[in-house]
């Protein structure tokens, strides 16, 4: 038997929640467990990093693992936990297989950050100068890998609503192998907005985004060569500000201050820099899940412009808090006419609020979430032997995986007596 409330998360790397929204969110999720009585284990085969959080801190055990070695194997065993949560489904590929062979009553939960054979056949659509069309992700190979890992779990954790439709509808992927869990936010209270700067406390635009995700470079990309040249032909004293975490020198060969496009890498005070802006620009082309960025401008009452993939599982049927279009031209009148006009800028921050309230409170999603994990608990049987296709799939998995793990540890092994 598993121990009870013990939960492992085997991470991509380790939780960075100041550089990216995918850092925030595996915070948010350890935090939801912590509070539901759950001792936590975070390990990871990457490298920590100076921005890496500290785990300790808040009473959960960090561990170093290694990929394609069977010392997990021992290492799990031993832990015996009750749930083990993948980030993401590469993570999944690789020690999946392993948990349910030493660990087989633990339920396995996979986060998928955000769907990324989505973001990957957008990418390709892009390249190729034409609309992405849903009917992409079939002749895409991550996407049978992907969907093969949502199969493999008892349940994966998906940020946005459309991307949960999106499973359900076009690969036909039963909702009890799902759960939406967007984004986890506290309410702003009227206290905290009206201690915020108002509009004409506030001076220039701001960019930001972590340039490792592709998404965000070809954003930065875009937004210098195609949309800040017609905002700075209306307004030639505007000043964009773009930080973002790890920035490689080509990030900063766009920085020209002749042209007010400012190009500062990391932002320290992150927040401070979006609360002290007048307007967010998000000109994602291609991407997935939702974008931190959009959701903490509206939690600092910063209205946005952004296109339909930045929007994408945000508001659903309520207002944007600006604009939203794919048009360069279009982007670049909006974000000058935002800007100036303060009473559109008010309403375009109301609408903020009124979304985070609405859609991302944690109170409206953290209760639904661990009642469903109590039912897994509960039912777990019941619930793999009505999950044929998952189990198949893990079959030939551990079937084929196992032995090509075996000769790849065989290999380093090895390799690393030659070097000695």
């Amino acid at each position: 038997m598993s121990t009870p409330n013990r939960l492992l998360i085997i991470g991509t790397v380790w939780p960075e929640p100041d550089s990216s929204a995918a850092g925030s969110r595996m915070m948010q999720l350890i935090k939801l467990f912590l509070n539901s009585g759950w001792h936590i284990t975070f390990a990871s085969a990457s490298s920590k990093s100076n921005h890496s959080v500290d785990l300790a801190k808040l009473g959960v055990d960090s561990a170093v693992i290694e990929m394609n070695h069977s010392s997990f194997d021992q290492f799990v065993r031993e832990l015996n936990p009750g749930i083990v949560m993948f980030d993401r489904f590469m993570v999944e590929e690789q020690f999946g297989w392993r948990v349910a062979e030493h660990c087989p009553d633990a339920i396995r939960i996979l986060d998928t950050e955000d769907l990324h054979c989505l973001r990957n056949a957008r990418h390709k659509a892009l390249k190729e100068n034409r609309e992405f069309r849903e009917e992409d992700l079939f002749l895409d190979d991550m996407a049978k890998r992907e969907i093969a890992s949502i199969f493999r779990c008892d349940l994966s954790l998906i940020i946005s609503v459309y991307e949960y439709e999106l499973l359900i509808h076009q690969f036909g992927i039963d909702r009890s192998l799902l759960c939406h869990l967007p984004f986890l936010l506290e309410k702003v209270e009227q206290e905290a907005r009206e201690a915020l700067p108002g509009f004409q406390q506030r001076d220039g635009f701001v960019s930001i985004g972590n340039f490792l995700h592709e998404p965000n470079w070809d954003a930065a990309k875009w937004l210098k060569e195609e949309i800040w040249p017609n905002i700075i032909k209306k307004m030639p004293e505007a000043k964009l500000h773009v930080y973002g975490a790890y920035p490689t020198e080509k990030v900063y060969k766009l920085h020209n201050p002749d042209e007010g496009f400012l190009v500062h890498g990391r932002a320290d005070k992150a927040l401070e820099a979006i609360s002290n802006a007048r307007v967010l620009l998000a000109p994602l082309r291609f991407g997935a899940g939702l974008k931190g960025k959009l959701l903490e401008a509206m939690k600092y009452g910063t209205p946005s412009i952004t296109t339909p993939i930045g929007a994408e599982g945000i508001s659903g049927y309520l207002t944007w808090p600006g604009a939203v279009t794919a048009n360069p031209e279009l982007f670049a009148a909006s974000a000058v006419e935002l800007y100036r006009d303060e009473s559109a800028w008010n309403r375009a921050q109301h609408d903020g609020y009124k979304i985070l309230e609405l859609r991302f409170l944690r109170e409206r999603h953290e209760q639904k979430f661990i009642d469903t994990i109590n039912q897994l608990i509960k039912n777990l049987r019941t619930h793999r032997m009505k999950n044929f296709i998952g189990s198949m799939l893990m079959h030939h998995t551990m079937a084929g995986t196992r032995y090509m793990a075996k000769w790849i540890e065989e290999k380093n092994r090895g390799v690393a007596a030659e070097v000695r």
